[in-house]
Protein backbone atom coordinates (compact mmCIF):
# COMPACT_ATOMS: atom_id res chain seq x y z
CA UNK A 1 0.00 0.00 0.00
CA UNK A 2 1.44 3.64 -0.82
CA UNK A 3 2.34 6.44 1.83
CA UNK A 4 1.48 9.55 0.64
CA UNK A 5 4.37 11.41 2.14
CA UNK A 6 7.34 10.42 4.27
CA UNK A 7 8.93 13.54 6.36
CA UNK A 8 12.11 12.89 7.38
CA UNK A 9 13.66 15.08 10.64
CA UNK A 10 17.62 13.38 10.86
CA UNK A 11 19.16 14.19 14.19
CA UNK A 12 22.57 13.10 15.65
CA UNK A 13 23.50 12.95 19.31
CA UNK A 14 22.30 16.09 21.38
CA UNK A 15 25.56 15.81 23.30
CA UNK A 16 27.89 16.51 20.12
CA UNK A 17 25.03 18.76 18.30
CA UNK A 18 25.86 22.26 17.27
CA UNK A 19 29.87 22.42 17.47
CA UNK A 20 29.81 25.45 16.02
CA UNK A 21 28.30 27.39 18.68
CA UNK A 22 31.42 26.06 20.99
CA UNK A 23 32.49 29.81 21.65
CA UNK A 24 28.72 31.45 22.34
CA UNK A 25 27.57 28.67 24.30
CA UNK A 26 28.34 25.90 27.12
CA UNK A 27 28.06 22.32 26.12
CA UNK A 28 25.17 22.40 28.57
CA UNK A 29 23.49 25.42 27.22
CA UNK A 30 24.44 23.15 23.17
CA UNK A 31 22.63 20.42 24.62
CA UNK A 32 19.28 22.13 25.73
CA UNK A 33 19.29 24.53 22.75
CA UNK A 34 19.68 21.82 20.37
CA UNK A 35 16.75 19.79 22.24
CA UNK A 36 14.66 22.91 21.95
CA UNK A 37 15.11 23.16 17.91
CA UNK A 38 13.77 19.77 17.44
CA UNK A 39 10.91 20.57 19.69
CA UNK A 40 10.15 23.84 17.61
CA UNK A 41 10.57 21.60 14.72
CA UNK A 42 8.87 18.45 15.49
CA UNK A 43 5.53 20.37 16.31
CA UNK A 44 5.88 22.62 13.55
CA UNK A 45 5.58 19.53 11.45
CA UNK A 46 3.33 17.20 13.26
CA UNK A 47 0.83 19.98 12.97
CA UNK A 48 1.27 20.19 9.36
CA UNK A 49 1.12 16.83 8.69
CA UNK A 50 -0.05 14.50 11.50
CA UNK A 51 1.33 11.01 10.73
CA UNK A 52 3.79 11.67 8.14
CA UNK A 53 6.87 12.73 10.11
CA UNK A 54 9.54 10.35 11.31
CA UNK A 55 12.92 10.87 13.52
CA UNK A 56 16.30 9.35 12.00
CA UNK A 57 18.09 8.94 14.81
CA UNK A 58 20.68 6.64 16.95
CA UNK A 59 20.27 8.82 20.00
CA UNK A 60 18.17 7.47 22.99
CA UNK A 61 17.38 10.79 24.40
CA UNK A 62 16.24 11.87 20.73
CA UNK A 63 13.87 8.71 20.36
CA UNK A 64 12.08 9.68 23.85
CA UNK A 65 11.06 13.16 22.57
CA UNK A 66 10.12 12.06 19.72
CA UNK A 67 7.85 9.29 20.76
CA UNK A 68 6.51 11.65 23.15
CA UNK A 69 4.72 13.12 20.43
CA UNK A 70 3.97 10.10 19.01
CA UNK A 71 6.37 10.61 15.71
CA UNK A 72 8.03 7.20 14.66
CA UNK A 73 11.73 6.78 14.64
CA UNK A 74 14.27 5.39 12.08
CA UNK A 75 16.88 4.07 13.87
CA UNK A 76 20.38 4.02 11.78
CA UNK A 77 23.17 1.93 12.29
CA UNK A 78 25.64 4.35 13.07
CA UNK A 79 26.07 8.18 13.14
CA UNK A 80 27.28 9.21 9.72
CA UNK A 81 26.16 12.63 9.14
CA UNK A 82 23.51 14.25 7.65
CA UNK A 83 23.56 14.02 4.07
CA UNK A 84 23.92 9.65 4.91
CA UNK A 85 21.17 9.54 7.75
CA UNK A 86 18.99 11.79 4.80
CA UNK A 87 20.00 9.05 2.20
CA UNK A 88 18.66 6.02 4.61
CA UNK A 89 15.80 7.55 5.09
CA UNK A 90 15.55 8.09 1.13
CA UNK A 91 15.65 4.72 1.10
CA UNK A 92 13.41 3.36 3.70
CA UNK A 93 10.75 5.46 2.69
CA UNK A 94 11.12 4.35 -1.26
CA UNK A 95 10.84 0.78 0.39
CA UNK A 96 7.68 1.78 2.64
CA UNK A 97 5.88 2.70 -0.93
CA UNK A 98 6.06 6.35 -0.17
CA UNK A 99 4.86 8.60 -2.71
CA UNK A 100 7.04 12.11 -1.82
CA UNK A 101 9.95 12.49 0.42
CA UNK A 102 10.12 15.58 2.61
CA UNK A 103 13.04 16.42 4.64
CA UNK A 104 14.08 18.95 7.18
CA UNK A 105 16.33 19.36 9.67
CA UNK A 106 15.60 19.64 12.97
CA UNK A 107 17.92 23.07 13.95
CA UNK A 108 15.14 25.49 11.51
CA UNK A 109 13.01 26.68 15.41
CA UNK A 110 11.07 29.46 13.21
CA UNK A 111 9.70 26.97 10.85
CA UNK A 112 5.72 27.67 11.10
CA UNK A 113 2.81 24.83 9.84
CA UNK A 114 1.89 26.97 6.74
CA UNK A 115 5.59 27.08 5.73
CA UNK A 116 5.77 23.07 5.73
CA UNK A 117 2.08 23.02 3.98
CA UNK A 118 3.14 25.51 1.61
CA UNK A 119 5.93 23.22 0.84
CA UNK A 120 4.45 20.84 0.39
CA UNK A 121 2.04 22.32 -1.85
CA UNK A 122 5.25 23.18 -4.27
CA UNK A 123 5.26 19.65 -5.96
CA UNK A 124 1.39 18.40 -7.67
CA UNK A 125 3.27 15.33 -9.49
CA UNK A 126 7.12 13.98 -10.23
CA UNK A 127 9.54 16.63 -9.62
CA UNK A 128 11.90 18.64 -6.65
CA UNK A 129 11.81 21.80 -4.84
CA UNK A 130 13.90 23.31 -2.79
CA UNK A 131 14.47 25.93 0.33
CA UNK A 132 17.56 27.35 0.54
CA UNK A 133 19.30 28.50 3.76
CA UNK A 134 19.55 32.35 5.14
CA UNK A 135 22.66 32.86 3.06
CA UNK A 136 21.34 31.08 0.15
CA UNK A 137 24.35 28.95 -0.38
CA UNK A 138 22.90 25.95 2.01
CA UNK A 139 19.67 23.70 1.43
CA UNK A 140 17.29 23.76 4.41
CA UNK A 141 14.61 21.73 3.10
CA UNK A 142 13.95 19.25 -0.01
CA UNK A 143 11.10 17.82 -1.60
CA UNK A 144 10.64 14.59 -3.80
CA UNK A 145 8.70 13.07 -6.08
CA UNK A 146 9.17 10.49 -6.25
CA UNK A 147 11.67 9.62 -2.97
CA UNK A 148 14.49 8.76 -4.92
CA UNK A 149 14.33 11.47 -7.48
CA UNK A 150 18.07 11.97 -7.14
CA UNK A 151 20.61 12.20 -4.03
CA UNK A 152 20.59 14.66 -1.60
CA UNK A 153 24.14 16.00 -0.69
CA UNK A 154 24.10 18.73 2.26
CA UNK A 155 26.53 21.30 3.23
CA UNK A 156 27.33 24.32 1.54
CA UNK A 157 27.13 24.80 -1.53
CA UNK A 158 24.76 22.48 -1.18
CA UNK A 159 21.75 24.73 -2.49
CA UNK A 160 23.06 25.21 -6.03
CA UNK A 161 24.82 21.86 -6.36
CA UNK A 162 21.05 20.41 -5.73
CA UNK A 163 20.10 22.71 -8.20
CA UNK A 164 22.43 21.63 -10.70
CA UNK A 165 22.04 17.79 -10.09
CA UNK A 166 18.15 18.16 -10.34
CA UNK A 167 18.17 19.48 -13.72
CA UNK A 168 21.09 17.19 -14.80
CA UNK A 169 18.41 14.27 -13.55
CA UNK A 170 15.67 15.69 -16.07
CA UNK A 171 13.95 18.10 -13.62
CA UNK A 172 13.04 21.55 -13.45
CA UNK A 173 13.55 22.06 -9.76
CA UNK A 174 11.11 24.68 -7.91
CA UNK A 175 12.78 27.33 -5.06
CA UNK A 176 10.64 28.29 -2.24
CA UNK A 177 12.00 30.64 0.14
CA UNK A 178 10.93 30.60 3.50
CA UNK A 179 12.28 32.24 6.23
CA UNK A 180 11.48 30.26 9.17
CA UNK A 181 13.11 27.26 7.40
CA UNK A 182 15.56 29.36 6.02
CA UNK A 183 16.65 30.30 9.33
CA UNK A 184 19.25 27.13 10.92
CA UNK A 185 20.94 28.25 13.89
CA UNK A 186 24.24 27.18 12.94
CA UNK A 187 27.08 29.55 13.90
CA UNK A 188 27.20 32.30 16.78
CA UNK A 189 25.87 35.03 14.52
CA UNK A 190 22.57 32.92 14.06
CA UNK A 191 21.92 33.46 17.60
CA UNK A 192 20.72 37.12 17.52
CA UNK A 193 18.65 36.35 14.94
CA UNK A 194 17.15 33.54 16.75
CA UNK A 195 16.36 35.71 19.78
CA UNK A 196 15.04 38.54 17.04
CA UNK A 197 12.77 36.78 14.91
CA UNK A 198 11.60 33.41 17.41
CA UNK A 199 10.69 34.87 20.41
CA UNK A 200 7.29 33.06 20.33
CA UNK A 201 9.71 29.68 19.99
CA UNK A 202 10.74 27.05 22.68
CA UNK A 203 14.17 27.75 21.84
CA UNK A 204 13.95 31.74 21.28
CA UNK A 205 12.68 31.72 25.36
CA UNK A 206 15.61 29.11 26.07
CA UNK A 207 18.14 31.55 24.81
CA UNK A 208 17.03 34.61 26.82
CA UNK A 209 17.12 32.76 30.12
CA UNK A 210 20.72 31.51 28.92
CA UNK A 211 24.06 33.98 31.33
CA UNK A 212 25.04 34.88 27.17
CA UNK A 213 21.59 36.28 26.11
CA UNK A 214 22.13 39.42 26.89
CA UNK A 215 25.70 39.93 24.80
CA UNK A 216 23.65 37.72 22.01
CA UNK A 217 20.95 40.98 22.19
CA UNK A 218 23.56 43.21 22.26
CA UNK A 219 24.81 41.58 19.18
CA UNK A 220 22.12 42.38 16.59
Amino acid sequence: MSVPLVAAVPVKDLVNAKQRLVPALSPPERRALARAMLEDVLDAMVTALPGAVIVVTTDGEVQDLARSRRVECWIESGNRGHTAAVAFAQREASDRGALRFLTIPGDVPCVTPDEVATLCRALDGPGVAFVPSRSGRGTNAALLCPPGAMPLTFGEPSFENHLIAARSAGFDPRVIHLPGIGLDVDAPDDLPLLLERGAATRSGRLLRTLPSAARLAGAR
